[in-house]
């Protein structure tokens, strides 16, 4: 699998059903269409010489599914994981070739539905190189969310694993 093309990278979000998770007070969300399911923080057993961001792998079902830290990701500071801290599983990459990550967050707010009045563009970081992993913003009842274009942003780790 290759990394997402620009179109796929800069395209605007479109209104529809987002996940919203958190990462400390950061509140972020993504289309509903690219995660799989979310599933309890359970043991993730580490590969050797991954990036510090890469946890490791676990078994879900009988399939060996890699795990990030968004916190190490995104260069938050880390965090003791507690009972809310959970594994996003996203299926990232092409119609042709579909590949599932699990990203550990802080906690899963809600499925909300926001609509086309509700989406801003990226805000301009100056060329920022994590820039490319904003889709826009929405402004919402429970506040403001960071769009993120996860395909982009799981695009390393996919090559990773497809190695």
């Amino acid at each position: 699998m290759t990394a997402p093309d620009a179109a796929t990278a800069s395209s605007p979000p479109v209104a529809g059903r987002y996940l919203a998770f958190h990462l400390g007070t950061a509140r972020y969300a993504v289309p509903i269409r690219s995660v799989r399911e979310v599933i309890r923080l359970c043991a993730i057993t580490s590969v050797p010489l991954m990036p510090a961001h890469v946890r490791g792998v676990i078994n879900l079902r009988g399939s060996v599914l890699p795990v990030i830290d968004l916190r190490a990701k995104f260069a938050m500071a880390s965090v003791d994981y507690d009972d809310r801290s959970c594994i996003i599983v996203f299926e990232v990459g092409s119609s042709v070739a579909r590949l599932q990550i699990g990203a550990v967050v802080d906690g899963v707010d809600d499925v909300l539905v926001v609509s086309a009045e509700q989406l801003g563009p990226v805000p301009d970081f100056a060329g920022a190189i994590e820039a490319d992993y904003l889709a826009g913003v929405a402004t919402t009842s429970v506040g403001l969310l960071i769009l993120l274009n996860i395909d982009t942003v799981l695009a390393k780790e996919s090559s990773l694993v497809l190695r």
